[in-house]
């Protein structure tokens, strides 16, 4: 039992006696000895804490650190350097980046080409980008022949009215202009709409009738533009009618001389020339 009293010793006790003043002598080539004498200064320094680290560090320590002096032990722990953290709430010297066209414009202005005026408005900014460019008339009377007069200062015939300014700042579309010509064709066949082709309504068929199936029967009297077959539109299923389209009127009219009265998965069709919407 009296081993269980002796104090617990460590290997870092023994820093202390290397902060003891050290001798060196030694001799040079030349036979001349010159002794070093190294000492090490403590310093001590002083910090302020947070009260609640203060109170913490007065704690008994318990366990195998029990009975050790107060502070960290350097033979298990490591200090390291206390790294302070500085909010702040931005660069104010910062500026922002400036835009293509201010870096444009402060070129222009270091190589002497004067201020940037728009030939439109007479604004700070170029003619391409002026807001106004829809609804003034156009560009400077200098750029401009005279009146009646071509590039080549002869007398040239009257153009076109031109197009009118849009008003209150709305886009008005080409065709609602000016000289415009009109309202723009459809996208679809060169020949115009849907209702323009030779269509035929063929009807007494089958629900179970597919478009392929009618493009099959009706393609060897000329090309088949559309098949349109009429459906139910919460179950699928066929109506009983459909609408074949041809590219040639003389194609459809074949078509429905062989077609008509001809019998087709058990039943009789019925071709006849399908009629304009309006006109049903």
């Amino acid at each position: 039992m009296a081993s269980a009293n002796v104090p617990k010793t460590s290997w870092a006790d023994d820093v202390d006696e290397l902060e003891t003043p050290k001798v060196e002598d030694y001799v040079d080539e030349n036979g001349v000895r010159t002794t070093v004498t190294k000492k090490i200064k403590r310093v001590l320094q002083k910090a302020v804490v947070d009260h609640s680290v203060a109170e913490r560090k007065t704690w008994a320590k318990f366990g195998q650190e029990k009975g050790n002096k107060p502070g960290p032990d350097r033979a298990t722990t490591t200090v390291g350097e206390n790294v302070y953290l500085k909010l702040s709430p931005g660069n104010k010297s910062s500026e922002p980046e400036p835009t293509a066209e201010q870096a444009v414009k402060a070129n222009l202005a270091k190589a002497g080409a004067g201020k940037v005026v728009c030939r439109l408005c007479k604004g700070d900014h170029f003619t391409a980008k002026c807001p106004y460019k829809e609804s003034l008339s156009g560009l400077d009377g200098a750029d401009t022949p005279p009146l009646g007069l071509d590039d080549t200062g002869t007398p040239a015939e009257p153009a076109a009215a031109a197009p009118a300014a849009s008003t209150g700042g709305k886009y008005v579309p080409p065709s609602m202009r000016g000289g415009g010509r009109g309202p723009g064709e459809a996208m679809g066949r060169p020949g115009g709409s849907r209702d323009d082709l030779p269509t035929l309504r063929v009807t007494n068929i089958s629900e179970d009738t597919e478009e392929n199936d009618l493009r099959e029967l009706f393609g060897g009297f000329g090309r088949v533009a559309r098949v349109y077959v009429g459906r139910d539109r919460e179950t699928g299923a066929g109506k009983g009618f459909a609408f074949v389209s041809f590219e040639e009127k003389s194609a459809a009219q074949k078509a429905m001389e062989k077609m008509h009265g001809r019998g087709y998965d058990n039943l009789i069709l019925n071709v006849q020339w399908s009629q304009p919407r309006e006109q049903r």
